[in-house]
């Protein structure tokens, strides 16, 4: 039961650190830090903070990576080919992430959003790769060293 609480507690607060930083300070601005993908991520370092898939490493690497292929997927196909931007921007990112042996499923997601995001994701062009990107994965990752190292028996990132 504690670490069903320890997981929904990390869950809460790194999710809810996103969600108050964007919509305090860039909602209206154009500016974007709540990306879906970083629930998926939440989901992995507070609920298997063991797993090589949640270390801090394939978090951040993971979805940098995956934002590259997304942006440059988006650059050069869209508006004229939609279908084949999704398609290479999750797939390059799947093999970036494959080759630095940073894979991140939730990197995924960050690839395809750069592609479906709409206006307010592709005016942020290489952007992206900053803001939300970087920086929503550090904050993430900054509330996860400290949740996850609060709980009694827990390291991460984990070692084993």
């Amino acid at each position: 039961m504690a670490e069903i609480f320890w997981a929904w507690f990390g869950s809460f607060v790194a999710v809810g650190a996103l969600a108050l930083t964007h919509y305090t300070y860039l909602d209206g601005t154009g500016g974007v830090l709540l990306i879906g993908s970083f629930g998926a991520s939440a989901v992995l370092v507070f609920g298997s903070p063991a797993s090589p898939l949640a270390q801090p490493r394939n978090l951040l690497g993971g979805h940098l990576i995956s934002a590259l292929a997304g942006v440059t997927a988006a650059q050069m196909l869209l508006p004229s080919f939609p279908v084949l931007a999704a398609a290479l921007a999750v797939s390059f990112a799947l093999g970036g992430m494959l080759a630095t042996a940073t894979l991140h499923p939730p990197g995924g997601a960050t690839a395809l959003v750069a592609v479906i995001g709409g206006d307010a994701i592709y005016e942020l062009s290489y952007g992206y790769l900053l803001l939300p990107v970087a920086s929503g994965a550090a904050l993430l990752l900054a509330i996860a060293l400290l949740v996850n190292n609060l709980i009694p028996g827990r390291s991460y990132p984990f070692r084993e």
